[in-house]
């Protein structure tokens, strides 16, 4: 158990990070290519874009062909991926790596959970997928700095060292022992999406990623536009990481305690006021303790946004594999909308149409929540 934990935690880490690597890159990479605000947001919506492709297909290998497998399947593709962008020299090479890693990253997650929830005694459950998810709040963490060092020393070394990375994982991951396949049943898919809870959880998964993708575009360049370097945003990300990984077992503790929908109402209205102000583009003195905290608002709503799903899942007997196939997918709808339209249209209108935009989804979303009849709590 403590083996496949420390596997599980590596690949959650890994994928997080490469997520999250391009912040303080984008500045550089827009330099060095001459690319647009738009194409900006096209190449950080890129890995979402491979996250949906692959969210479906990772989760029925995870049920079908067993955890290792899909792991195995996504390794590969990180592995491909990182050296296509160590070396890509234009943008359609930099957008088909980050494709492909968004596509490789939907295998390993939905394989990676799989395997830890099918192998976990269930009074332990949540307590070992608690520290998997906090190791990928690390992940994400520790990005900003990978994209530091790509566009200090160079994007060759820095991910051809991560295809290396991917190698080592794989024998990591072969080294573990497999488990059956799942039945995935057609049936039990039609009632969960009917499911209040888990249709609910898969919509507060969304919304997320959208809002953090939009911020990840256009964030970085308005600071580049102020003076600020690639480690200095990269500084920014790490301390908006460093909030979520606290805020994290505590949103979770009080949906446990509490049920799912007072941290939801709280991270709802926090995240609709802080896109506010986000929308003024203000200086960096007001600008920044914004964006930290606005981040660490919208973090707060994965983790009982996973809950519900999880919970949903299990009333309606969907296969894990599945489950956690759909759970990538929605959070990928959300990653890919958010910086594509989000850095198309602030190329025509300024930042401040997206960020209104997002705030009121904030704004309707808790609406929406506020008039749920009842707490939805775990089950015991």
């Amino acid at each position: 158990m403590r083996r496949l934990l420390l596997l599980v935690g590596a690949l959650v880490f890994v994928d997080t990070m490469l997520y999250s690597a391009l912040a303080p890159l984008l500045p550089h990479l827009t330099r060095e290519l001459d690319l647009s605000k738009t194409r900006a947001g096209v190449l950080v919506a890129a890995y979402a874009a491979g996250a949906l492709l692959g969210g479906l297909p990772g989760g029925a290998a995870a049920a079908r062909l067993g955890p290792r497998r899909a792991v195995l399947v996504g390794l590969t593709a990180m592995g491909l991926a990182s050296v296509g962008f160590a070396f890509a020299s234009g943008f359609g090479g930099l957008f088909a790596a980050r494709v492909l890693q968004g596509c490789g990253s939907a295998f390993t997650w939905a394989g990676s959970l799989t395997w830890l929830v099918a192998t976990t005694p269930r009074e332990r459950r949540g307590e070992l997928l608690g520290a998997a998810l906090g190791v990928a709040v690390f992940g994400a963490l520790f990005g900003p700095v990978v994209g530091v060092a790509a566009a200090l020393a160079g994007r060759g070394i820095v991910f051809g060292a991560l295809a290396g990375l991917a190698l080592l994982l794989a024998g990591a991951t072969l080294r573990l022992e497999t488990m059956p396949a799942e039945h995935a049943s057609g049936s039990a898919l039609r009632q969960a999406l009917g499911n209040r809870r888990f249709a609910g959880g898969l919509l507060l998964m969304a919304l997320p990623s959208l809002l953090l993708g939009t911020v990840a575009v256009l964030a970085p360049l308005h600071l580049a536009r102020v003076g600020w370097g690639a480690v200095s945003i990269g500084a920014t990300w790490l301390c908006g990481a460093a909030l979520e990984a606290v805020q994290a077992p505590l949103v979770g503790r009080l949906s446990d305690r509490r049920g799912r929908v007072l941290p939801v109402r709280i991270a709802l209205l926090a995240a609709a006021l802080l896109t506010l102000g986000l929308a003024a583009g203000s200086r960096p003195l007001l600008y920044v303790p914004l964006l930290v905290l606005a981040t660490t608002a919208y973090g707060a709503l994965f983790t009982p946004a996973f809950a519900l799903i999880a919970d949903g899942a299990e009333a309606s007997g969907l296969a894990r594999g599945i489950a956690f196939g759909l759970m990538n997918a929605a959070w990928a709808v959300g990653a890919l909308v958010g910086p594509a339209i989000g850095g198309a249209v602030a190329a025509v209108t300024g930042d401040w149409i997206p960020f209104l935009f997002g705030a009121g989804l904030c704004a309707l979303a808790l609406l929406a929540v506020r008039s749920s009849p009842r707490p939805t709590r775990a089950p015991s």
